[in-house]
């Protein structure tokens, strides 16, 4: 699973590597997670870095709710019904410096940050999704009026997901899933692919990466700042 991560690298260094352009002010990220407002890149747009809440809604859904998917298993993508449709036409890419997972050690569960070798932004595979809030009769004192959804809603709402699938070995110390992570070169074949081709990426990662436990502060995704990448005891 992947259920928390960082972007935090400066803003030209991301609009940089992406060839993207941050469509609002950029807000860096210690501890992304999820129902927040995070970046992405979509295929219909792919030179714009946009925002969108973790946590796709099938565009289906009554109620919110019911449907709160922060990941998304590549190995049954095309066969469930809340992503299918995504995986088919609404794909994306999901900007990251970098991601956390949970370790046991002793009676404790250690978070590490896991990195590229080289520290540099990457991409992890997304679907993305348009949910509209149901419109519903008020009761009968205000017949004729219209109200929104459970949570208030009143206009569209864009969420994603992250692809996850089996570790590598580096990973599998650590957890027992990872996100599906792009090469730079296999980021275009992502949103822009045929079938075959997109298939093809949905393995675990081969490049080479870094990891390091950081501080416990991380647990609680209301602490985004620095302190969260402190060496434990710090």
């Amino acid at each position: 699973m992947c259920g928390r991560y960082s972007l935090f690298a400066p803003r030209e260094d991301i609009e940089a590597r992406f060839g993207a352009t941050f469509a609002e002010a950029y807000e860096p990220r210690y501890n992304a997670a999820p129902r927040q407002s995070l970046p992405v890149i979509t295929a219909d747009e792919p030179e714009t870095i946009q925002r969108m809440e973790w946590e796709l809604i099938p565009s289906w859904a009554d109620d919110r709710s019911e449907f709160e998917f922060i990941n998304a298993r590549a190995e049954t993508v095309t066969e469930k019904r809340s992503f299918a449709e995504a995986y088919e036409r609404r794909r994306c890419l999901v900007p990251a410096d970098g991601f956390y997972e949970w370790r046991e050690e002793g009676s404790e569960k250690q978070p590490y940050r896991v990195t590229r070798d080289d520290q540099r932004p990457f991409a992890m595979a997304g679907l993305w999704e348009r949910w509209r809030p149901p419109q519903r009769q008020a009761g009968l004192g205000e017949f004729g009026t219209q109200t929104d959804g459970a949570h208030g809603e009143t206009t569209a709402v864009e969420t994603f997901t992250i692809l996850t699938t089996e570790p590598n070995e580096f990973v599998r110390e650590l957890h027992h899933r990872m996100s599906v992570i792009l090469d730079p070169g296999e980021e275009k074949i992502w949103l822009h692919g045929d079938d075959d081709e997109r298939r093809a990426l949905l393995e675990p990662y081969d490049g080479e990466l870094a990891a390091r436990p950081v501080s416990t502060a991380v647990n609680d995704p209301s602490n985004d700042s620095p302190a969260v990448l402190d060496a434990p005891g710090v």
